[in-house]
């Protein structure tokens, strides 16, 4: 990416961001974090990554859909906040962002792992083995 793509990307990350938490905060529940942004070389489209916090994945899905069906509102706020920055509002297309999901999942295996792995080691570790005699050939 350019230096310019990455500075139109980071300021509509930076603007949505800030529109769902004054605007939408009360219709997107769970919280909905935009965790990053990507425009098109043109600047005529910007993908935007969001995680959804929520206790069930229908949860989250719900929610996101929801999100998808304000993107035509929040364009049009987005447009009015950086109207003078750019000549031509992008085009925006929201994608779930599960990489928290998915890191809760793979911590969790892990510590599974380290539990079974203690498990194990407190299974064949012998109780008072006698001491290995080494001048048993003298």
């Amino acid at each position: 990416m350019s230096i310019r793509t990455e500075r139109v990307a980071e300021l509509v990350q930076r603007e949505v961001a800030r529109i769902l938490q004054r605007d939408y905060a009360d219709q997107l529940q769970p919280m909905v974090t935009i965790t990053n942004a990507r425009v098109t070389g043109d600047l005529s489209t910007a993908y935007l990554y969001a995680s959804v916090m929520g206790d069930t994945s229908a949860k989250r899905e719900a929610t996101f859909k929801q999100l998808k069906t304000l993107t035509p509102e929040i364009r049009e706020k987005l447009a009015t906040r950086i109207r003078h920055q750019l000549r031509t509002m992008p085009e925006i297309q929201f994608f779930l962002d599960e990489s928290l999901q998915k890191a809760k999942k793979m911590e969790n295996l892990f510590d599974r792992i380290r539990e079974e792995r203690e498990r194990r080691e407190s299974r064949t570790e012998p109780v008072d083995a006698p001491p290995a005699d080494d001048e048993s050939d003298a």
